[in-house]
């Protein structure tokens, strides 16, 4: 996949909890009813802006016509050096970013059983469970922006998510997201006092089968952070890109500051 190809997949996810309105210059994402969700919330420029200056009044002042902190993602950072230099000169925070995308080598380990593990489709009888694990965690946005995404997920077709159970505890969660046959792994959480017990690589072995099963043509990964890479590697997913890309925001925390 191209850097088009990644931004398609990338605005696919978005379009299914969020509004966008496209432009000549890029792609507005918004979420009324959500303005701290900032997935929910951003500017995406990729291609050189001819009118800097008048794109960053067009996104200001879009997004305070919807009580929402103006925020801008943007690829192709050679091409954006004007506009980067005139968001800084007005206040913007600026922050770059190196998004790693990983794709599964369709190789199933061959793991045994652990008659301890339990891992089931998200339904309305655990729906309470999965959503209590999920607003826990903190670079998720907690309770307050969780609770709303979840409960569009969960009933949008795209999403498929699955719960796992440590001696009977509900303790971690996964979803995928179908995209034209292609599969993406997201919301993988588990509990804090259950870290560091491998429930996360049982998940992550149990949605390559299913996705083998299905049959989908792929499945990706977009890690937040090099860390995280490192622990997909060892589930046999390989990095096939490194997505550079600038955020700019005219308040609130920075995405570093979140992933920390």
């Amino acid at each position: 996949m191209n850097l088009q190809d990644i931004i398609s997949l990338d605005f696919a996810y978005l379009d299914t909890f969020s509004k966008r309105k496209d432009t000549k210059w890029g792609s507005l994402f918004y979420n009324e009813s959500q303005p701290s969700y900032y997935d929910a919330n951003h500017a995406h420029i990729s291609d050189l802006s001819v009118n800097p200056s008048l794109i960053m009044e067009e996104v200001v002042k879009f997004y305070n016509s919807k009580n929402i902190i103006p925020r801008f993602y943007l690829y192709n950072l050679d091409l954006q050096q004007e506009l980067i230099s005139i968001l800084i000169a007005n206040s913007f925070g600026y922050e770059e970013l190196m998004g790693p995308v990983q794709l599964w080598d369709k190789k199933l380990l061959e793991k045994e059983r652990d008659e301890h593990l339990l891992i089931e489709r998200v339904s309305k009888h655990n729906y309470s469970e999965a959503l209590h694990i999920e607003c826990s965690i903190k670079e998720f946005g907690g309770k307050e922006v969780r609770e709303k995404a979840f409960e569009v997920e969960f009933n949008h077709p795209s999403f498929e998510h699955y719960l796992l159970r440590f001696n009977g505890t509900a303790c971690a969660t996964a979803c995928i997201f179908i995209c034209d046959n292609q599969a993406r792994m997201e919301s993988v959480a588990t509990l804090e006092e259950f870290r560091g017990r491998g429930l996360i690589g049982e998940l992550i072995h149990f949605i390559q089968t299913e996705v083998a099963k299905k049959g989908y043509e792929n499945l990706w990964v977009f890690p937040i952070n090099e860390r995280v890479e490192k622990v997909y590697q060892k589930f046999g997913f390989k990095t096939v890109s490194k997505l550079k890309m600038g955020h700019a925001y005219l308040g609130g925390r920075s995405i570093k500051e979140i992933q920390e």
